[in-house]
């Protein structure tokens, strides 16, 4: 079986970062978080990675990753981007963002042929959850099985606004029976327990979520099978929500469609991790910490590349 290839998911627009965090430095010699995602994905025996990218930021990227990659993984790219033609909708549709996580992985359908996972790439995934996600892509994986690494809502929060995350229900035999996309993630004040506690909001109505309930980080375990069945469901996702410019085609969506309708299962792979990621600026220091911690307990070198 070929290596498997990481798809990294960059074109997003940072709107409540403030600035271009694809390439921000976290690391003391500028390290972005991506090179730590990398650097996983190659001692997990990753052969490739892909970056799904806006076309403006392509100059960019590469002098960011090309040269210090070279030899050590081979490197792609693909564009997100607002031509529906190629994913067969015949029409124009002006909006400010593209059609989200989704669209952006169907952007890579021509240059992917092996098993992949998906990532963000402004997310701190760790080890374990590449060397996990890697024994799967080359032992487990088929077009009927595919997976989702699983976090604790409890271990990706941030203390300075809500997230979104794909909330999983899991079977007994631990394989995803849903995964719903919550955009509204965050804390309150809990005054009966006397701490915080975690809700989500829908429709202006806000809901209890348990703090260890597995959620999807867009951290997903696939066959090249995923785009023939987003390319099947895209043109209806568009033709419905063609007026509302800021619907998004979320992953999650794929996959609960396929276990919905028999195509394939997804494993559940449970890490107890913490999870940290850059969402908003508040964010960056608390993730500079995190990772000189890693660095002084041997988890990393001190220079990566």
């Amino acid at each position: 079986m070929s290596k498997p290839t990481l798809l990294v998911l960059a074109a997003g627009m940072a709107s409540r970062y403030g600035s271009l965090k694809q390439v921000d430095s976290f690391g003391p010699h500028g390290e972005t978080i991506i090179d730590y995602s990398i650097y996983d994905a190659i001692n997990a025996g990753f052969g490739k990675v892909v970056f799904i990218i806006r076309k403006e930021f392509e100059a960019i990227m590469r002098e960011k990753f090309d040269e210090k990659l070279k030899g050590k993984i081979e490197v792609d790219y693909a564009f997100q981007d607002f031509d529906l033609r190629k994913f067969g909708v015949d029409r124009d549709i002006v909006r400010e963002k593209p059609w989200g996580t989704a669209h952006a992985v169907m952007s890579a359908k021509d240059i992917i042929h092996e098993p992949f996972c998906v990532i963000n790439a402004d997310d701190f995934y760790g080890t374990d959850a590449f060397q996990k996600m890697g024994q799967f892509l080359t032992t487990e994986v088929s077009d009927t099985h595919m997976s989702l690494m699983g976090f604790k809502v409890g271990n990706t929060m941030s203390d300075y606004g809500y997230v979104s995350r794909g909330v999983c229900e899991v079977t007994s035999d631990g394989n995803m029976a849903s995964v719903t996309e919550r955009t509204n993630i965050y804390y309150v004040d809990d005054e009966t327990a006397g701490h915080k506690k975690i809700v989500y909001e829908e429709d202006g109505v806000q809901y209890d979520l348990d703090a260890d309930a597995r959620v999807s980080m867009n951290f997903w375990g696939f066959t090249p099978k995923v785009f023939d069945v987003a390319l099947d469901m895209f043109p209806k996702f568009v033709e419905e929500n063609s007026e509302n410019l800021k619907a998004e085609f979320f992953i999650p969506s794929v996959p609960d469609y396929m276990v919905r309708q028999g195509l394939a299962d997804f494993k559940v792979i449970p890490t107890s991790a913490k999870w940290f990621g850059v969402t908003y600026k508040e964010d960056k220091p608390i993730v500079q910490e995190s990772i000189s911690t890693l660095i002084e307990n041997g988890t990393y070198p001190e220079k990566l590349f």
